[in-house]
């Protein structure tokens, strides 16, 4: 559908987190990798929340202690340290950090600070150890320039990233260290972007500079984008984790589309006088004998019960579509499994369904009505929850609440990206005042000779390298955008410039087509390093194996990891042959074919250079092969 976004109100802005990838993580000496190997122990913690000075307490914190779970942490002795477990105050932060967070904010034409100061910011979700994110502020009021106009970049934060979430379970989430304390770059865009592919495009080019510092990590997960969205008469809600680049236009899109649901909903609901009678009604007596498999599963938990809210005026509003597949009723139930932990919930507006019979759903109306001492109209609606009964408790009085800023529009929230660029339902936006001084740090200063070095030794931004890449070593427009944008760039250009005999291109496609190619078959191309290219590309450069070996010794690499180019050579049997033996095992496939030869002259020369290949790809070079095939065959026809 066509939306005027302009005239909607549309303002976005965009949050980036990127990991850098540094020798030593920001405030200790671990390093940042991330390890899939069993971990050597771990500790728990649970969270408490605590008032402020001024005797406030963080609305958000308050709901997620609320929901009294135990945070166990997993750790390795080898790469993680005390500082990850809160054990040991920070160390100084790291150097090649800082100037990372400075080459980018030139990039990004932004104001740095004469001092770096270290702040801690309040963590809600058990994520840190400490309960909080060490953020250092380092720059501000800078701007992008973007096909669609200019967005400008509020400011850029140094911070240490979060745990990495292993399982959530009942009761329990299990975090890992191994991600604790990577430094992670923080952007953040005015709202200035006022449509789905503005916003897009925005993350593209944020993207690219941040990539050409060349310390950005690549990889899942190793980028994050928040989007902030709102539409007039709506609200700000903050998506969180949009992973993929191309989901931001979606997430965007499909809010839009929310938010202007929700206000037409609220218009209905306004309209209708309706009203949430904050009353719970028990009713599973009346429910006990159903046979819905939901229902009848609940009641035999312990303290297993069903009760249900009235929803005046709600009536055909709960099941009406919001976004594809969501309806109100899904904003409902989102918020009732994040708060209260239930599976989730049953409405009138979808009964008789899922076991529950019409019988019930007329004798549930006339309950529920007259226990509220009202009268159940078609206008209205009947929430029910079935499980433990302090879960259903809390399950309800969070419907209720959200019912009731269904009444008022868009409630201001944090909400979760999906998969398919719908969002659901995380927790409240966080209070303002979250973040205070960190006292084991000292702050750094900056002065106009460390700015002035940076400018003058910015990184090549990837349009210039694209460019230079066509001219400098010969690769078309399409490779060489391909490389530009790899993670490899640095050991193409290095592979080059080691190996001037050897054609760019071929060190390109090996590089970027050929390991998709093996990568497409099942074999691990994450385990090549840089060391491997080297020896293959030396490889080819000493004549020790011809380009046609090149795939098999790759994938020999991804076999055998800790072996040298000649015991992958010998393996695979592809050891290069001198060109006295290729010359003879040319002689002996010609003799082999003698008639052929004397029928068809050199018109025997392509099915002739196929069985020459057959026997040696991988052995010899195809022109030395080629040439030495077309020799042989001239000789033998003048004669």
């Amino acid at each position: 559908m066509e939306m005027d976004y302009k005239n909607l109100g549309l303002k976005v802005g965009l949050e980036i987190h990127q990991q850098l990838n540094t020798k030593r993580k920001l405030f200790c000496n671990c390093p940042t990798i991330i390890r899939d190997d069993e971990p050597d122990g771990e500790t728990k913690r649970v969270l408490r929340t605590s008032q402020s000075e001024m005797g406030e307490v963080d609305k958000a914190a308050l709901i997620e202690s609320k929901k009294g779970k135990t945070y166990i942490y997993q750790y390795y002795n080898d790469t993680t340290c005390l500082v990850e477990l809160d054990e040991e105050p920070p160390h100084l932060p790291s150097e090649e950090a800082i100037k990372t967070a400075l080459q980018v904010s030139c990039l990004m034409n932004m104001n740095i600070v004469d001092e770096i100061h270290t702040m801690r910011k309040i963590v809600i979700d058990g994520s840190n150890t400490s309960g909080f994110q060490r953020t250092m502020f380092v720059s501000n009021d800078g701007y992008i320039e973007t096909e669609y106009g200019k967005v400008g970049i509020t400011s850029l934060c140094l911070e240490e990233d979060a745990c990495r979430k292993i399982e959530d379970g009942k009761g329990y989430i299990i975090y890992r260290l191994d991600r604790l304390g990577i430094p992670l770059l923080e952007i953040t865009t005015e709202p200035d972007i006022t449509s789905p592919k503005m916003g897009k495009e925005a993350a593209r080019r944020i993207g690219m500079i941040l990539r050409a510092t060349g310390k950005a990590k690549r990889g899942l997960g190793t980028i994050r984008q928040d989007v902030n969205i709102s539409i007039k008469n709506g609200a700000r809600i903050e998506v969180k984790g949009v992973q993929n680049l191309d989901l931001i236009e979606k997430i965007i899109e499909n809010e839009v589309i929310r938010q202007i649901n929700l206000l037409d909903i609220a218009n209905t609901l306004k309209e209708r006088n309706a009203e949430i009678i904050d009353e719970i009604v028990d009713i599973t007596e009346l429910l006990k004998d159903t046979k819905s498999k939901v229902i009848k599963k609940a009641l035999k938990k312990k303290n297993g019960r069903i009760k249900a809210v009235l929803l005046k005026g709600f009536g055909g509003l709960v099941g009406k579509e919001i976004q594809p597949g969501r309806r109100l009723g899904t904003e409902l139930s989102d918020r009732a499994k994040v708060i209260a932990g239930v599976g989730g919930l049953f409405h009138t507006d979808e009964l008789p369904n899922y076991g529950i019979t019409q019988e019930e759903v007329d004798r549930l109306k006339e309950y529920v009505g007259e226990k509220l001492k009202t009268e159940f109209t078609e206008k209205d609606a009947i929430i029910l929850v079935a499980d433990e009964e302090s879960k259903v408790d809390r399950a309800l009085y969070a419907i209720v609440e959200r019912a009731q800023e269904a009444i008022v529009g868009v409630p201001e929230e944090t909400r979760k990206a999906l998969e398919n660029g719908n969002t659901s339902y995380l927790r409240p936006l966080p209070g303002s005042a979250r973040m205070y001084p960190e006292t084991d740090i000292p702050a750094i200063k900056i002065n106009e000779e460390q700015i002035e070095d940076i400018k003058n030794n910015l990184p090549e931004m990837p349009e210039e390298k694209l460019e230079r890449f066509i001219r400098e070593y010969g690769l078309n427009r399409d490779l060489a955008g391909i490389m530009v944008m790899s993670h490899r760039v640095e050991i193409f250009e290095e592979l080059c410039k080691k190996y001037e005999d050897i054609k760019p291109t071929l060190i390109a496609t090996t590089l970027e087509g050929t390991l998709k190619e093996i990568k497409r078959e099942g074999y691990d191309v994450d385990v090549l390093t840089e060391m491997h290219f080297d020896m293959v590309f030396e490889g080819l450069s000493n004549e020790k194996m011809s380009k046609e070996a090149v795939i098999e010794v790759l994938k020999g690499f991804t076999e055998y990891p800790e072996k040298d180019l000649d015991k992958i050579l010998e393996i695979k049997g592809l050891k290069s042959l001198s060109k006295e033996e290729v010359e003879k095992i040319i002689g002996d496939i010609i003799n082999q074919n003698v008639d052929v030869v004397k029928s068809k002259g050199m018109g025997a020369m392509g099915m002739l250079m196929g069985r020459c290949m057959a026997v040696l790809r991988g052995k010899a070079d195809g022109k030395l092969i080629n040439s030495i095939l077309k020799e042989k065959l001239r000789s033998i026809i003048d004669i």
